[in-house]
Order: structure tokens, then C-alpha cells, then sequence
């Protein structure tokens, strides 16, 4: 016959037996229900992958932000890689989306030459890759959609002609790396043959460090130099060129072009001291290519998305390519263009 505490001990272990069952059964159950979950998570969405040189400029962060939105709302997750301006780092990361799965990749290249092992690396792996706004060169890729850049610069020199039909004109062009300066310089130059304005100095920003240009410029400005007009590589460009003369030419009429329609350069252009920006399609731009990203990962093939509308020699074969049309912006249309599109509001353009 068992004693008090005997039996107190067994009940105490029968108590501890049927708890721990059903622990393991509770256990069993989460595992069973969350399976599905699981295999959901994973095969139901599509990842893209976005690699960038810089988010330091404002354009670029108004890219990326449409990007992920309409990526989102066709149900696709999106990596964003940001290289810090550093060619060594994109193609790392561009390397590490490779490994991370994506369906296709977005590049906006640091340096239009030195990306290609890794963006060959992703098509060996059946990965279609895109080239956002600045062109891969001696690479093949699938698709390059971009603003026409070579129509941007000869829309900036129509309208400087406009304002200094003859003379002296300096270009502060970006880095010599970014294929889309090469462009905006054959479209400036292409308008200007047979004129009476002649280029007289080149400067080349590097890194798009807009210290530098602001400082050459002071230089130049310094030594007597005078320009008639300023043809700007963007608008942050343009405003360092801006500084400059009106610390050292405040009284100087001197014409300056950028492009981007950035908020300081359309302020520049209503307070009279930049003659022209150029607003591009940017919206429609980050839209597009996230449409037409997100169908070339679910198997589709550019044609069928309708990703072109003419095509670019890259160096390494004639390549696809979506050319939206940019428009020049003055004093004139900033209302109609800038304002009325929703690209800024009159509050933060006529601040």
C-alpha cells in the first residue's frame, strides 16, 4: 500500500507527463499551421534588385522612392543597394544580390566601364538585368531605359542660344564615367556648329563632388574669366557655378543651364539666376522600369513588355532601349511643366 507521500509523487508525475504531451502536441500544431505560411512567404513574391551609385542626390531619392512604390503595388519585393559612390562596393553588392536570388536587376551605374564581371555574373545566372538612366558599357545587358540624354543637352543649348547667341561658352560637365555627359555633349555640341558661340572651356566634375566645380569655377572667375553662358551637368552643378559668380561676378550676365529641374535650380531659374533647366520624365521613368522589371522576373521577355522603342551600341552589341523625352524648363513654362505636373509646388518653387 502506497504511503501519503508515494502517492503524492505519482500524481505529481502523471501531472508532468500529461503536460508535457501536450506541450509537444502544441508544439506539433505550430509547426503544422505555420508551414504553409512559410512556403507562401517564399514563393509567392518576386525580389528585384536595385543597385545604385548614390542616394546623396535628391533625383536619385525620388527614384528610388517610385521605384519600391510600384514595385510594391505589383506585389514584388525590391533590395536597394547603395554604394556610396564607390565602383569596388556596386560590384560587390551587385554580386550579393546575385546570391540573394533576385529575378532581375536594376543597375544605375557608378561607372558605365567597370561593372561588367558582375553584371555577367547575374545573366550567367539567367538573371535579366536592366540599366537605369546611365548606360552599362562593353557589357550586355537586356535593357537600357533612360531619359534621351543627348536631346538634354541640345535642349540646354537651344535655350542658351537663345539668351547668348555669340561668345564665349565653359561646360562643367559630371564625371567623364558617366556615359550620359558624353551624350548631353554631343547634343551641346551639335548645336552649336555653325554658330557664332564657341566652347572655350571643358571642366569635368569628378565623383559629382560639387565643391570641385564650385571651386574651379571661382578660379577661373578669379583670373578675369569671364563666360558668356554655363552649360551644368545637373542642377546641383549649376548652382555651385551660381555661388561662384555671385561671390566673384555678381554683376556679370552670364547664362547657366542644368538639368533635373532639382528645387534649387527651378528656384535659381525664378529668381532669374539660372536661364534653363531640364525637366525629365522621372515618375514615368521609375514606373516603367519597375513594370517592365517585375515582368521580365516573371519569365516574360522584353518584347512582350513592350521595354522598347529603339536601340544603343554598348560596346558590346546594339542593345534594347525605352527612351523617354525630356522638355526644357524656363521662366517661361515653369508653371506648366514643374507645377501643374506635381513635380514641385508653387510654395516650395517660388519660396
Amino acid at each position: 500500500m502506497l504511503s501519503n507521500k508515494q502517492k503524492k509523487t505519482a500524481a505529481f508525475l502523471a501531472l508532468a507527463a500529461l503536460f508535457a504531451a501536450e506541450l509537444l502536441s502544441c508544439k506539433n500544431k505550430s509547426k503544422e499551421s505555420a508551414k504553409p505560411v512559410e512556403q507562401e512567404k517564399t514563393y509567392s513574391k518576386i525580389t528585384i534588385g536595385f543597385s545604385i551609385d548614390t542616394l546623396a542626390i535628391e533625383r536619385w531619392r525620388r527614384d528610388c522612392d517610385i521605384f519600391l512604390n510600384t514595385a510594391k503595388d505589383l506585389g514584388a519585393d525590391v533590395i536597394v543597394q547603395n554604394s556610396g559612390n564607390s565602383v569596388e562596393v556596386q560590384n560587390q553588392q551587385i554580386e550579393y544580390l546575385v546570391k540573394r536570388g533576385v529575378k532581375a536587376v536594376v543597375v544605375v551605374p557608378k561607372d558605365a566601364e567597370t561593372l561588367g564581371e558582375s553584371v555577367r555574373l547575374a545573366r550567367s545566372k539567367g538573371i535579366p538585368v536592366i540599366s537605369y538612366d546611365r548606360l552599362l558599357r562593353n557589357t550586355p545587358i537586356d535593357l537600357y531605359v533612360t531619359i534621351d540624354s543627348q536631346a538634354v543637352g541640345a535642349l540646354m543649348a537651344k535655350e542658351l542660344l537663345r539668351k547668348k547667341p555669340r561668345g564665349e561658352w565653359f561646360c562643367f560637365y559630371g564625371p567623364k564615367e558617366d556615359f550620359n555627359m558624353t551624350l548631353i555633349r554631343r547634343g551641346v555640341e551639335a548645336v552649336l556648329q555653325g554658330e557664332r558661340a564657341q566652347i572655350t572651356y571643358i571642366y569635368w566634375t569628378d565623383g559629382w563632388n560639387y565643391d570641385l566645380s564650385y571651386r574651379r569655377m571661382c578660379e577661373l572667375l578669379r583670373d578675369g574669366k569671364r563666360p558668356d553662358a554655363v552649360v551644368a551637368g545637373n542642377d546641383a552643378v549649376a548652382d555651385s557655378i551660381i555661388r561662384a559668380i555671385g561671390e566673384y561676378a555678381p554683376g556679370a550676365n552670364i547664362a547657366v543651364g542644368g538639368q533635373d529641374a532639382d528645387i534649387a535650380g527651378c528656384q535659381n531659374i525664378v529668381t532669374g539666376k539660372q536661364a534653363v533647366t531640364i525637366y525629365k520624365p522621372i515618375a514615368d521613368l521609375a514606373q516603367k522600369t519597375a513594370q517592365i522589371a517585375v515582368a521580365l522576373a516573371q519569365g516574360k521577355t522584353v518584347k512582350e513588355c513592350a521595354g522598347a522603342n529603339g536601340s544603343i551600341n554598348n560596346g558590346s552589341g546594339e542593345i534594347p532601349v525605352l527612351w523617354l523625352h525630356p522638355i526644357a524648363v524656363t521662366a517661361d513654362n515653369i508653371d506648366e511643366i514643374v507645377i501643374k505636373s506635381g513635380f514641385h509646388t508653387r510654395q516650395e518653387v517660388y519660396k
